[in-house]
């Protein structure tokens, strides 16, 4: 059985997000890489269970300012053209955007969304997250939904918040990942967007963290078990 997460990092703050501490529990070992170091990416094995690319400070549309992203979607060509199951996650839903031919760009009106912010299921009848989901954003550009991807989930400030491809591939703008923990660096970060249109104040953000971060956990890792399990069990 293909028991090996690959996970793709663009920072190098401490490995504490939810997937990282969830994917063992479901019996993966998860393996890191840096390409922004100039880390090379592996050949995809068989026993390649999946890939996880993770959010950070680069965007898409800074490819020459930012040329290890390029490796990266080439790297995610080869892994989609194999049928190995991919999550992205903020950037990372970008960058699968992008490999899919959807632009990626800033906000029509400059706007940016750092903290909590209400997502709602595309399809009622088969909701992708529940009714009063808020979850952590903290980023400046959105994806377009690629031609033939399904939109999923979708928000106020910028409408494209989660697609998928077929069945191996998903996208979320927003940080379900993300804990109380990494949500305290990144306020504490002095890059933190306070004075831009759409960013909502600590005191919001700290509110609806304490109401929705444990509801955005249990929904996470739920979906971590569903898309990655359940297709490495049909695998084999």
């Amino acid at each position: 059985m293909a028991r090996k997460i690959l996970l793709v990092e663009h920072h190098d703050e401490p490995r504490d997000d939810l997937a990282s501490t969830f994917l063992p529990k479901l019996g993966f070992t998860v393996e890191y890489f840096r390409p922004f170091t100039g880390q090379r990416l592996p050949d995809v094995e068989e026993d390649t269970a999946g890939i996880v690319i993770t959010g950070g400070a680069a965007n898409v549309d800074e490819m020459d300012q930012y040329p290890h992203l390029r490796d990266e979607a080439q790297w995610i060509e080869q892994c989609l053209a194999k049928d190995i199951p991919a999550l992205g996650l903020c950037l990372g839903a970008q960058l699968l955007a992008h490999v899919l031919g959807g632009p990626v760009a800033p906000h029509d009106k400059g706007a940016q969304e750092f903290g909590l912010y209400p997502i709602k299921a595309v399809d009622q009848q088969t909701p992708f997250v529940p009714e009063d989901f808020f979850a952590v954003q903290f980023h400046s550009r959105g994806f377009e939904v690629p031609a033939g991807a399904e939109l999923l989930a979708a928000g106020d400030i910028f409408p494209n918040q989660a697609f998928c491809y077929g069945d191996n591939l998903l996208g979320t703008q927003f940080h379900p990942e993300c804990t109380l923990a990494i949500l305290r660096r990144w306020q504490a970060l002095d890059a933190a967007p306070w004075q831009e249109p759409g960013v909502q104040a600590r005191e919001e953000q700290d509110w609806l963290a304490a109401h929705h971060l444990k509801n955005v956990k249990h929904w996470f890792e739920q979906l971590l078990g569903d898309f990655f399990t359940s297709r490495t069990d049909n695998a084999h």
